[in-house]
């Protein structure tokens, strides 16, 4: 598997709690334009309308050799689950403090795939704490080296 985009941010503004993989309805030229790394996953998240799942917020930039007929670069895209499991993430999405966010988008056997996650946003505190705590086991780790 290759990684292409990984919404780094989100480690840091929530906590994941679950993760689940899905496909992805793409144009031929969001296909191509996506295995040249041209994505971007930042501010995008998931939304749940009329029992289907969609991402928004999702940048693929637009493919050069593409026809004049080209796609929307931020446009809504469908995404491929089971029933049960948008079931069970839009009725945890509707608690309170609970988010569906892209974690990563990669290739699995020439398909493209997104990785996405039932998160709960951070506090300042949360956030300060986890960085103490990695400074922390960074500077152990650092001083078995030594």
């Amino acid at each position: 598997m290759k990684d292409i985009a990984v919404n780094r941010k989100a480690y840091h503004d929530y906590m994941i709690e679950d993760t689940y993989e899905a496909g992805m309805v793409l144009y031929g030229s969001e296909i191509k334009s996506l295995r040249k790394g041209k994505v971007s996953l930042k501010e995008s998240y998931v939304t749940f309308v009329h029992g289907e799942a969609f991402v928004k917020g999702m940048h693929i930039a637009s493919y050069k050799e593409a026809t004049y007929n080209d796609h929307d670069e931020t446009r809504d895209r469908k995404l491929l689950l089971h029933k049960r499991e948008i079931a069970k993430l839009f009725s945890r999405c509707k608690l309170q403090g609970y988010t569906c966010i892209p974690l990563r988008v990669y290739l699995k056997d020439g398909r493209a795939k997104i990785e996405i996650a039932l998160a709960k946003g951070k506090t300042l505190y949360d956030k300060r704490e986890s960085d103490k705590k990695r400074d922390m086991d960074r500077q152990a780790k650092q001083g078995i080296r030594m």
